[in-house]
């Protein structure tokens, strides 16, 4: 099979598309076969080499943190998954991989994936796994958002902010997204109350909010201090600066900055495509590239100014 991999750190120019040995799913796992998978943040510092504690120095390492697929083979005590079901799932972030979603087929342990939600593609599912359990986990059970507070979307226009955007709406929370102001219209239709350039807006006069949602990293503490009181933050733009900045807030108790990663299993991908089939979650997906512009899709990535999720279709 053909599989993307990197046999060494650095830029974009050390992804490879590798024949592999495609894989056998073990005990109490499935091989799915890949659709689509998307670009993001995660694969890309593990490339550059800034995740060196979790992805080790062994390569090739595989590349994709999600995918979305058919079952193609389950293993032995497997439950609940047949061959041909349309699934969507997501390897575990802190372990190493060969091979990750960007690869014609991947195995996974079962609870590990969920049907796919009807209705929409794999590239669109694709374009959800990561970005919209990362949101809905952030806003449900790290920030507890609750109907009617007020809620403070940083980079609401990426893969992560306009799921975040939906996602406080359909929960009852009157959403302010950060962004660029061409994106006015967009996040305004995925349910944003009111929406600021970024650009123009600085932090001092903006909040008091209830709960804020950063995709950024950066001027963490200056937004914290627009927390209402017994307000929550939440980031997941995390960087060398983040991570002070997270540790020296602690002495704000509950008013501090809360670190996150999403890891979402079986019941978190259902509660997620509840979301998609009631409406309340859609995909936006910025571009689509062929497995062999896997490349072209990280370095559109970093260069910024995404509007939701570059996906990756493995099957043209």
């Amino acid at each position: 099979m053909k599989a993307v991999q990197i046999t060494g750190f650095g830029k974009a120019d050390v992804l490879r598309i590798n024949d592999v040995d495609r894989p056998a799913p073990g005990a109490g796992e499935v091989l799915v076969s890949v659709e689509a998978s998307s670009v993001n943040g995660h694969d890309v510092i593990v490339r550059a080499g800034e995740l060196k504690m979790v992805s080790g120095r062994r390569f090739p390492i595989g590349v994709g943190l999600d995918f979305a697929g058919t079952v193609a083979a389950a293993g032995a005590d497997v439950a609940g998954h047949r061959v041909g079901d349309r699934v969507w799932g997501m390897v575990h972030p802190r372990e190493r991989h060969t091979t990750g979603g960007a690869a014609e087929y991947v195995v996974v342990p079962a609870d590990r994936i969920a049907p796919a939600p009807e209705g929409i593609s794999p590239v669109e599912a694709a374009s959800l796994t990561v970005a919209g359990s990362t949101a809905l986990l952030a806003l449900r059970d790290s920030a507890h958002l609750t109907s009617g507070e007020r809620v403070l979307v940083r980079g609401a226009a990426g893969g992560v902010g306009t799921a975040a955007v939906q996602l406080a709406h359909a929960m009852g929370g009157h959403v302010t997204a950060l962004a660029r102001d061409r994106h006015a219209e967009l996040l305004t239709g995925l349910g944003a109350d009111e929406v600021l350039d970024y650009r123009a807006t600085t932090s001092d006069r903006i909040g008091p909010f209830d709960v804020i949602v950063d995709t950024v990293g950066s001027e963490l503490n200056c937004y914290r201090s627009r927390l209402a009181k017994g307000g929550r933050m939440v980031t997941v733009g995390l960087s060398a600066s983040a991570l002070a900045a997270i540790a020296a807030s602690s002495v704000y108790g509950a008013r501090r900055i809360r670190a996150f990663s999403a890891n979402p299993d079986t019941a978190v991908l259902r509660d997620l495509a509840g979301h998609v089939t009631s409406g309340a979650l859609r995909p936006v997906v910025d571009s689509v590239y062929p497995l062999t512009g896997i490349a072209a899709a990280h370095r559109a990535f970093e260069r910024g100014g995404v509007v939701g999720k570059h996906v990756v279709a493995v099957a043209a």
